[in-house]
Parts: structure tokens; C-alpha cells; sequence
């Protein structure tokens, strides 16, 4: 693969070639993809997502919005970092082309402030509720009426993918979705592959999918303009800056899941303490530590030194291992790579016993499932009713319900995903509402 093309500005719609030193500097368009991205309803309605703890109402904890917006500032730097380097190795980058190394930093930026963009209500439990519906409850019914490609799109609902779908989707008379550049695109992507085959190999591109069969012909296009390498396996070779947006996002849910763990009283401050200091050990400046008086100043330090510390060894990773992610044959995450393997391990483990096992966590998935479920029988009926021409005035109310309206007639593919789709842009908030409503209770969000 090769930067020049990785770099594409262009974009759906744009048939000239774009060319980055032709663009305007005082707002380029990497920087206008970010701007699109936060402006967006889908992005705003990650206000009300969880992040850790769904529906909870403790003092400050994340949610996948605040957590999106940290992503973007670390995967901002891990750019910045990573493209000064990569134009030192490749300075044509700069003399004939024209591009600096924050266009770096402005495409991980972008893409990461999207990567979250397409999580259902509940967090991962939600993605795993959505497909359990298809796999395992009443929507089992529709598998007949599907190919083994979309089938497996509903059995293994992907944010991911979703995520992808929400960004370049067309819609009210939005050709293109968000319309972003191919580089935020390639960037965003990954998994750059489709449902099928699930997990072929350990490659780290494998892991997940990142395409639903309905937008695989626009998908196709952006990866070949990229230059994207194909994989005998199926699928393609990650856009190199696709590893920075997910070391940006480990680093962040690493860090700082465990201070929203302390925050609510799950880890005690005297661990969570212990664990940061065995990984900022050889970075901590002993002066500035020892004047800190509080546990909360102390845990900030920490926290903003174990952060610095992992995006620069993140970006030297990147840069000694840069020709094997150019070649396609760099088949691990960033972070595994890392010399404070251990030490992340080790807080990850806590998180996991700690925040990610404990009961208020569990008790909320137990209630995502049940409201999700609720909400994919109710519209998944409705609007196959509407489409066999059988609906009635309670399916014409669910209807009015979802924000477009279908057509009739439509495939049985099309009319699950328009209701997948409408589901996951929820927020766990309007999701519960909606399932008060039905079930017949007054609305009280807990």
C-alpha cells in the first residue's frame, strides 16, 4: 500500500481527483470530516450511551460520547506523532504532494471520533442482544428468507459495520451520508471485510466484520481507490492509520474504564493507584508526584502520564513495524506489541472483575436485553405485517414510531436492516421510553 493513495481526499459523488495541495489550508478536508462527524445527530446521541454502566446515575462516569471525544485528542496525537516520522521516511509525501504530518493527525482524529458512532443502546451487551434476536429468538424466523451473507449481518449485528452504514449511508436527500473523505473512511474501517467468513484467521482484521451486504458496493469502492491490499482469506488489509484509531481507543478504555471504576466505588483508590504506578514507573517524576496531597490529584497525574507514555511508545510500534502494516502482513494490535504488556494486562483484569462483572452491570445488560428484545419483535413484526400488506392500526403506530417511512414490497433484508438501523441509533434513554410505552408504564427514566 501506499501513502499517496491512503491519503485520498476523495469522496462519494467527486469524480475529479483531489489533490491535497490544492486544498484550501485554512480548513482542509480531513479537518471538515471531523467537523461533519460532530455535528451529526448520530454522534450527539452518544451523549446517552453507555460507555461502562448503562443508565447509570452515580456522579460523572463516560459515555460513549466523552469517551469518543478522548479517543480523538489521544488518536489526534498518536497521528501528529506517527506522520512527522512517516514523512521523514517518505519526504516525497511532502515535496510533491503536499501533505504536513497534522493530515495525519486530522484523519486518526475524524475517525476516531466516529469509531463508537454505530454502537446500539447498552453498549456491547446491545450488539449481542440485537443478534441473539435473530439467532436465538422469534427473529430466527427470517433466516429462510435471507442469504447466508445477510442472515449472518443480523446473527452478529456489528457496530462496527453500523458505524460505517451511518456514515455513508444516503438519506434525505443526503447523498453519500456524511460525505467523508476516503482516508477517514479506510480509516475508520477496522475490520474491512464482510460477515462472512467469520473469524478465518487470528488476524487482528478478522477479529470482527466492518461491511453489511448493503453497503459492500460503495465499501468496494472506497478500499480500491485506498489502494487497500485484498486478503486471500477474503476481505482486505487494514488502512495503516485503522491500527492508530484502535490503539487510541485500548489506550483510552484501559485508563480510563478503570478511573470511572474508581469513580464508582468499585476499585478502591489505594489499587488503582498501585496498578498506574507500575505502569508509569520508569516515567514518573518522583518531585511533582510527592506534591500531590489528594488520591484525585494523584490519580490524574497518573492517568495523563500513563496516556503520554503509551502514545509515544505506540507511534515508535508503529514506525519500526511501518513496511510489515504497509505490506498487509502486521497481524496484531498496537498495543499487544507493547513493552507495558503486563501492566495493561494487569489493569484489565481488574476492570474485568471489578466494573465489567459487577452486578450493577450486570443487572442493566439483564434490562438492555429484555427492552431490545421487546423493541425487535414489536418492529420487526410491524413492518413485516406492512410489507405483506397485513398491518394494522397498532403496527401503524410502531411505524410512526421510526423516523422514515418504509416502502412497501421491500426485500426482507431491507426492511430488518431500515429496523436494526433505527434501533441502534437509539439512545438507551429513548429506548427505554419506548419500551414503557408499549408495555403500557408511565415513562420515568431510571
Amino acid at each position: 500500500m501506499h501513502w499517496e493513495r491512503l491519503l485520498s481526499l476523495q469522496k462519494m459523488g467527486v469524480t475529479e481527483k483531489r489533490q491535497r495541495k490544492n486544498d484550501d489550508e485554512t480548513r482542509i478536508g480531513f479537518e471538515k470530516d471531523y467537523d461533519r462527524v460532530i455535528f451529526s445527530a448520530a454522534f450527539r446521541s452518544l451523549q446517552d450511551k453507555t460507555q461502562v454502566i448503562p443508565l447509570s446515575q452515580k456522579s460523572f462516569v463516560h459515555t460513549r460520547l466523552t469517551h469518543s471525544l478522548e479517543v480523538s485528542v489521544v488518536g489526534r496525537s498518536l497521528g501528529r506523532l506517527v506522520g512527522r516520522k512517516v514523512l521523514d521516511n517518505h519526504p516525497e509525501l511532502e515535496k510533491e504532494f503536499g501533505y504536513s504530518f497534522n493530515d495525519f493527525g486530522s484523519v486518526v482524529a475524524a475517525a476516531s471520533l466516529a469509531h463508537d458512532i454505530g454502537n446500539p443502546p447498552f453498549g456491547h451487551s446491545g450488539e449481542r442482544a440485537m443478534g441473539d434476536y435473530f439467532a436465538l429468538g422469534k427473529g430466527k424466523r427470517f433466516q429462510q428468507m435471507l442469504t447466508d451473507e445477510e442472515y449472518a449481518d443480523l446473527v452478529d449485528f456489528e457496530g462496527n459495520a453500523n458505524g460505517f452504514k451511518i456514515l455513508t449511508e444516503s438519506r434525505d436527500g443526503a447523498i453519500g451520508g456524511l460525505r467523508l473523505t476516503y482516508a477517514t473512511l479506510g480509516a475508520f474501517m477496522k475490520y474491512p471485510k464482510e460477515s462472512l467468513p467469520k473469524k478465518p484467521t487470528s488476524h487482528i482484521a478478522d477479529k470482527k466484520f466492518g461491511v453489511f451486504q448493503s453497503e459492500v458496493p460503495y465499501f468496494t469502492e472506497v478500499v480500491k481507490d485506498l489502494g487497500l491490499l485484498p486478503r486471500a482469506t477474503g476481505g482486505y488489509a487494514r488502512h495503516p492509520l485503522a491500527f492508530l484509531v484502535e490503539a487510541a481507543d485500548d489506550i483510552c478504555y484501559t485508563i480510563i474504564d478503570f478511573e470511572d471504576g474508581i469513580n464508582l466505588g468499585l476499585i478502591s483508590e489505594e489499587v488503582a493507584l498501585e496498578y498506574l504506578l507500575n505502569l508509569v514507573r520508569n516515567n514518573l517524576r518522583k518531585e511533582t508526584y510527592s506534591r500531590l496531597t489528594t488520591p484525585q490529584k494523584r490519580l490524574a497525574y497518573l492517568r495523563s502520564l500513563a496516556i503520554n507514555t503509551l502514545v509515544e511508545e505506540t507511534a515508535n510500534n508503529f514506525i519500526a513495524n511501518e513496511k510489515a502494516i504497509l505490506d498487509g502482513t502486521f497481524s496484531k494490535a498496537l498495543l499487544v506489541h507493547s513493552a507495558y504488556d503486563a501492566q495493561i494486562k494487569d489493569i484489565l483484569k481488574i476492570s474485568r472483575e471489578k466494573i465489567y462483572q459487577s452486578v450493577e452491570v450486570r443487572d442493566k445488560e439483564l434490562a438492555g436485553y429484555a427492552i431490545l428484545n421487546l423493541l425487535l419483535d414489536k418492529f420487526t413484526t410491524a413492518v413485516e405485517n406492512y410489507n405483506n400488506g397485513q398491518n394494522n392500526s397498532y403496527d401503524d403506530l410502531l411505524l410512526r414510531t421510526m423516523s422514515y417511512s418504509l416502502s412497501p414490497e421491500q426485500k426482507t433484508y431491507t426492511y430488518l436492516m431500515e429496523v436494526c438501523g433505527f434501533i441502534s441509533q437509539l439512545t438507551d434513554g429513548n429506548a427505554l421510553q419506548i419500551y414503557k410505552q408499549i408495555k403500557g408504564q408511565p415513562y420515568d427514566k431510571c
